[in-house]
């Protein structure tokens, strides 16, 4: 089986690689809107880089909190050098709106059943300790009368 390129002995890890991009890169490290095709200068200062490692440190990157947040309010994409590129449209701050609410609204959810299931299980030891009293004082009463 042969292929163009030799495929890499290990894989580049998606999250380093993102901290690496932040440590070189303003753009990334202040989550400031990329200019769209910002892989492709990326690749041009990182040649050896694999791509698909890229891409999944770049979804990584884009769909984080800090992204969609600062996506929400701008209004300049940037390159990789922090110049301005492209608009930031207002499709694209509603799309990032919308995933930040989508977000929140299951980190509510997730919050409030996790307090549910906290009351429950709170709710069910104190049955069972009311339970269990009640038992010894049962056994307390009746194992004195029939001494």
């Amino acid at each position: 089986m042969t292929h163009d390129e030799p495929p890499a002995v290990t894989p580049l890890d998606p999250r380093a690689l993102l901290k690496d991009l932040q440590a070189r890169f303003a753009v990334f490290r202040n989550h400031s809107p990329l200019a769209i095709g910002i892989d492709k200068q990326v690749l041009a200062q990182m040649p050896d880089l694999e791509k698909k490692a890229l891409r999944l440190a770049m979804r990584s990157h884009t769909i984080s909190t800090r992204y969609l947040k600062e996506m929400e309010k701008a209004t300049v994409r940037l390159n990789l050098d922090g110049t301005p590129a492209d608009a930031v449209t207002e499709e694209n701050r509603q799309h990032a709106a919308e995933l930040l609410r989508q977000r929140f609204k299951k980190q509510n959810e997730q919050r409030r059943a996790t307090q549910a299931a906290a009351r429950a299980a709170e709710a069910a030891a104190k049955a069972e300790e009311l339970r269990t009293a009640k038992l010894n004082q049962l056994a307390e009463k009746f194992g004195r009368k029939g001494r």
